[in-house]
């Protein structure tokens, strides 16, 4: 059993064949994953994956870098989260790799989502990139470690590890750390406790190898998860069931094995 911790399966990429990615995504032994949502415009599409198929779940939020939309409030999130189906506030957090300027709407944004998160009770899903010292400093300032939750697609250093692991995070690896560039990531990978490793895909993007370049998708988590068995030295099994029991932890769900052909 294995579980995708981070994928966005409501994107265009699938529209044309998202029961066939389903069925592979079963076939490969991947027997859940969680959908991510990005903007609230299209936070309907992701709910109602989830509430179609018993084995999806998703969250709400807004991610960094979407500039161009409507902006939630802390009930706005909240009110999102209420529902059975949604276990997580996010994909939030800021970037200030892909914009640049005045990205002082990226930080108020976060600490919407941190302060949405504390009041309920649910776990953050945090994107990162070009901006650790500023993420670090609003994940303590908003008190995040009292919801804790995930750096999702993790390619920062150790020290940045480190802290997210002091303040309660898991540490969720994408397939950029089967990548040949992404030598110190795995060194990264070796020192997070086995209790607090998350995999994902971030499908449609960053297809590991040996699928590299190819459009990813949620049974592409099994090559990651067994290059990272290899690297920590466990049992493939061990490090599915490990990671399963994290997901569980983190997200306050019980995973039970769907059965063949579940919608």
């Amino acid at each position: 059993m294995l579980i995708d911790s981070h994928c966005h399966l409501d994107f265009p990429e699938f529209h044309n064949d998202r029961g066939q990615v389903l069925e592979r995504m079963q076939a490969a032994g991947v027997t859940h994953a969680l959908c991510i949502s990005v903007n609230l415009e299209e936070f309907p599409a992701v709910v109602a994956l989830a509430e179609t198929h018993c084995n999806l779940w998703a969250t709400c939020g807004i991610h960094p870098d979407y500039p161009d939309v409507r902006e939630a409030s802390i009930r706005d999130l909240v009110e999102a989260a209420a529902h059975p189906r949604v276990i997580g506030i996010g994909e939030t957090g800021l970037d200030y790799f892909r914009l640049q300027g005045d990205l002082a709407w990226q930080r108020s944004r976060f600490r919407t989502h941190v302060r949405a998160a504390r009041s309920c009770a649910k776990p953050l899903i945090v994107h990162t990139r070009a901006a650790s010292a500023d993420t670090l400093a609003i994940l303590r300032e908003e008190e995040a470690s009292e919801c804790g939750g995930v750096m999702h697609c993790f390619t920062e250093d150790w020290d940045t590890a480190r802290v997210c692991l002091d303040l309660g995070f898991y540490i969720s690896f994408s397939g950029i750390v089967t990548f040949k560039s992404a030598a110190s990531l795995r060194e990264v990978a070796r020192r997070v406790p086995h209790d607090r490793i998350l995999v994902e895909t971030d499908a449609p993007y960053l297809a590991p190898v040996p699928q590299r370049g190819k459009r990813n998708e949620p049974a592409f988590v099994t090559y990651t998860a067994a290059f990272l068995a290899t690297l920590l030295k466990i049992e493939a099994e061990e490090f599915e069931a490990l990671t399963t029991r994290n997901f569980e932890r983190l997200f306050g769900v019980s995973v039970a094995a769907p059965q063949s052909g579940v919608s």
